[in-house]
């Protein structure tokens, strides 16, 4: 997969692309990730981006002339140029892992970071193909939210995740939270792993996770529990035993 990231800041992703999974990604050349600096196609001496908002208001609009032509370049620098233009912004869609699984089947991806007010409302109508929020809260510019989907969506990608790891077992990914976990040592100042997980026994370790994802679904996001795909038992078993915690 190829990445490009048009951004006012290119300097902040050096940190968060160089270490860990996503790096690891980058190394094995499962994904490349090219960034571009907004200012290139900046007009004028000043390399200006943005300008006030027609019909008055505080802040300043991010210009359309620079978006356009930068990903005009960005699609022919590439082999993909029908990849889909993704405008991170506070009125987008919610980004969940049904959405980072829907993006890793892209082979290339293009990312605008939005800034100040947000960009002209031309370039959500004739340039961004989809819009996307981390979240509903507002940060100062859409590359913290690019560098969360990125990380999101490299982990889906054949051959990142070692043979240790998988991302189908991973909280949201079957729509709902994962199981409690547990680790050496098997008492810990007196608060003990449950039997079940030290048995031995797969199938009922298999069930007891199921159990165990369910509950804490229910208990902690309900909004997710309604909508996830359980049998009638299965609800009704929670429904019993819901009044009585879990660790």
């Amino acid at each position: 997969m190829r990445i490009d990231i048009l951004t006012l800041f290119p300097n902040m992703f050096s940190g968060p692309f160089d270490e860990s999974i996503v790096k690891r990604a980058i190394d094995n050349n499962i994904v490349s990730i090219v960034l571009h600096n907004l200012r290139d196609w900046g007009l004028g001496k000043h390399k200006t981006v943005d300008d006030y908002p027609f019909g008055g208001g505080s802040g300043m609009v991010m210009k359309p002339e620079p978006l356009f032509e930068a990903v005009e370049v960005i699609k022919a620098r590439g082999s993909d140029s029908s990849a889909p233009v993704i405008l991170l912004t506070p009125q987008g869609r919610v980004f969940n892992q049904k959405i980072a699984a829907e993006f890793a089947n892209f082979g290339r991806l293009i990312f605008i970071c939005g800034h100040y007010e947000g960009v002209d409302e031309r370039v959500r109508k004739h340039l961004a193909t989809d819009e996307i929020s981390i979240g509903d809260y507002v940060l100062t510019g859409g590359e913290l939210a690019v560098m969360v989907v990125i990380d999101a969506v490299v982990r889906h990608l054949p051959g990142v995740l070692g043979s240790e790891e998988s991302a189908s077992d991973e909280s949201h990914t079957k729509g709902l939270l994962e199981y409690p976990q547990y680790t050496r040592p098997q008492t810990y100042q007196g608060w003990e792993v449950p039997q079940v997980l030290i048995s031995g026994n797969h199938a009922q370790i298999a069930k007891w996770r199921r159990e165990q994802s369910i509950l804490r679904t229910f208990m902690r996001r309900p909004d997710l529990f309604d909508k996830a795909n359980l049998s009638p038992e299965e609800r009704e078993s929670v429904a019993n035993r819901a009044v009585t915690r879990f660790d």
